[in-house]
């Protein structure tokens, strides 16, 4: 039987004011299956376009603490639900890192969605000969 599922695609934004980001991760979550994973990957020619200047380590550990906020364990996020942290890491925010709106949709596997995410709304398209 299905489950419902959320997620939302994390984005870089290197210049707030330009309005541009680029999709570097997705977060998924499944009340029912207590399933809070966020994947990212930052393909930094593709960012450098929009912005030279960016700097890529402090969204390479803006990211890691993305990742350590949806993982069960010690930290200062360890004593809130899954749906807690998922609602607070996609609160609107004006930093380097954002989210899309988040959508909904049923699975079986919410493991699965976030790979699709990732394949189809992050990672560079795979050239077809």
């Amino acid at each position: 039987m299905p489950h419902v599922f959320e997620y939302a695609l994390v984005r870089a934004v290197p210049r707030q004011e330009r309005g541009e980001f680029m999709n570097v991760g997705a977060i998924v979550y499944c009340a029912t299956l207590r399933f809070l994973r966020c994947r990212t990957h930052v393909d930094t020619e593709r960012l450098r376009a929009l912005d030279p200047a960016m700097d890529l380590d402090v969204l390479r550990d803006a990211l890691r603490s993305w990742g350590q906020a949806c993982e069960e364990g010690p930290g200062p996020m360890a004593a809130s639900s899954p749906g807690q942290r998922f609602r607070w890491l996609t609160a609107p925010r004006s930093t380097i890192v954002q989210t899309s709106p988040t959508h909904t949709g049923l699975t079986d596997d919410p493991r699965a969605e976030l790979d699709h995410l990732m394949r189809t709304q992050v990672l560079p398209p795979v050239d077809h000969p």
